[in-house]
């Protein structure tokens, strides 16, 4: 199989750290340790320290770093908003982290043309806020949307709750401005609906994690707002039946905006964390919006109403107000952070399987939190069969720690034998690498070892990420 470059650690001299600082400025350059320290972790909370951490602001800061580390042999990791649920962002290997932020301009919203021109740290939620003002529609919505970036999203090729009817980042991605590891700036797609010429090197570059490319501009298009939305809780006294619910309304052809599954533990956590009053004794909530025209949104929230009921749920309501609704949604973008009530560490999986496999892969979790005696909490995009699978520990807990990888791996097994991936959204990073080989071969993945080398042939752009 092919190699990638083993480059070996380059120390950060003080003549190199130096031309750092004349090429970004002295206050955007630092190696104090309490700055090192900001950036050395993100949403994994492993710790990797930099040697420098560098703030750029346009792209041509950027060639000249990138050019300065292929000469003298320094490792370079692009960081957006440090929300990665896998470690693509962190200095395993050392070297200088980049962070993105300084680049947070909207460039140019195109409402003529239905597209739009951002710089890779402009803040997603923001992005969202700054299109619908003009009646406009980003629908990729990652739970992190108030915090993460857009450069991030596309380097992860984020998902979230509307994949389900709207698709994930790299749906809307039509072009890039990308910096090479040599240094050298290329434009990659078109500003069109339609484009072929040549290989498409915008979807190659979207999801590969930062270890291909800097992202310094991104080019996406947007749709109309739709004109309303409704949101819906149904409540269940068993897992199982939330599960085959799921499955009934897409066999109903019904396609909802959004369709957000919470186990018992996590509606718990939770209501512990806001206090909102949820139904801390239901075996399982699904969160379902649907939106378009007001009529029509009305007669399929009322369908799905009554799907509901038919089924096995014990309450369904609608919420009546946006408040309501914000209300509802804040409890399922809560479920993250509050998880830590449970332990003070998490492991945090995102597998994806056939949405009809989905009471399938709901029992496994069950078996696994019942053999393991471990705190397992699934939640997660059930309309498009992305579960978030955690297992809250204390990593400290070598027996405990021990118990919980095997559990991972054979839940990943598990969803590959019904179909599914090992991850729908979080990317593989540096977590997930152990596990590339359960799902892609050999012949793929040198393929995918050649295609690194041809764009970072000396190996200085985010070492030790996604190939294990």
């Amino acid at each position: 199989m092919t190699a990638l470059p083993n480059k070996s650690y380059t120390v950060l001299t003080n003549t190199i750290f130096k031309q750092l600082q004349n090429i970004v400025g002295t206050a955007n350059c630092s190696k104090a340790k309490e700055d090192l320290a900001c950036y050395a972790y993100d949403a994994t909370a492993r710790t990797y320290m930099p040697d420098a951490v560098l703030f750029p602001k346009n792209s041509s800061e950027i060639s000249a770093i990138l050019r300065l580390a292929n000469k003298h042999g320094f490792f370079v990791i692009p960081r957006g908003s440090g929300s990665g649920m896998t470690g693509g962002s962190l200095a395993v290997r050392g070297g200088v982290i980049i962070v993105m932020t300084r680049l947070n301009r909207i460039l140019k919203i195109d409402k003529e043309n239905l597209i739009a021109h951002v710089e890779p740290g402009v803040i997603t939620g923001h992005f969202h806020k700054a299109v619908e003002k003009e009646s406009l529609f980003y629908p990729p919505d990652p739970s992190s949307s108030e915090f993460s970036t857009m450069g991030g999203n596309v380097a992860e090729c984020a998902g979230g709750p509307r994949a389900i009817k709207y698709g994930v980042t790299r749906d809307y991605v039509l072009g890039l401005e990308i910096v090479l590891p040599s240094g050298e700036i290329i434009n990659t797609g078109v500003q069109t609906t339609k484009g072929v010429v040549g290989y498409d090197l915008t979807r190659l570059i979207t999801g590969s994690e930062g270890t291909l490319g800097i992202i310094t501009r991104i080019t996406v298009r947007l749709l109309p707002l739709p004109e309303v939305s409704k949101t819906i809780i149904a409540v269940f006294d068993k897992i199982e039946t939330a599960a085959q619910t799921v499955s009934e309304i897409i066999r109903n052809r019904i396609i909802p905006r959004t369709m957000e599954y919470m186990d018992n533990a996590s509606i718990r956590c939770v209501e512990n964390y806001l206090k909102i009053g949820l139904p801390i004794k239901a075996e399982a909530l699904l969160l379902i919006e649907v939106d378009g025209n007001e009529d029509e949104t009305n007669r399929v929230a009322n369908k799905l109403k009554t799907l509901c009921i038919n089924r096995g749920a014990t309450r369904v309501e609608k919420a009546d107000t946006e408040e309501e609704a914000a209300n509802i949604w804040k409890a399922r973008k809560a479920i993250s952070p509050a998880l830590f009530c449970y332990g003070p560490d998490k492991i945090n999986e995102d597998i994806v399987v056939p949405r009809s496999k989905i009471p399938d892969i709901v029992k496994k979790i069950n078996v696994l939190r019942d053999e393991t005696g471990l705190c397992i909490v699934s939640f997660g995009h059930a309309g498009d069969g992305n579960i978030h699978f955690n297992i809250m520990l204390d990593k400290q807990n070598k027996y405990e720690l021990e118990k919980a990888k095997t559990a991972v791996e054979a839940l990943f097994d598990y969803t590959l034998e019904l179909g599914g991936t090992i991850s729908g959204e979080h990317g593989i990073g540096i977590t997930k690498a152990p596990y590339i080989k359960k799902e892609i071969g050999d012949v793929e993945l040198t393929l995918m070892k050649n295609i690194k080398n041809v764009f970072d042939p000396k190996g200085i752009l985010n070492p030790g990420k996604i190939f294990p």
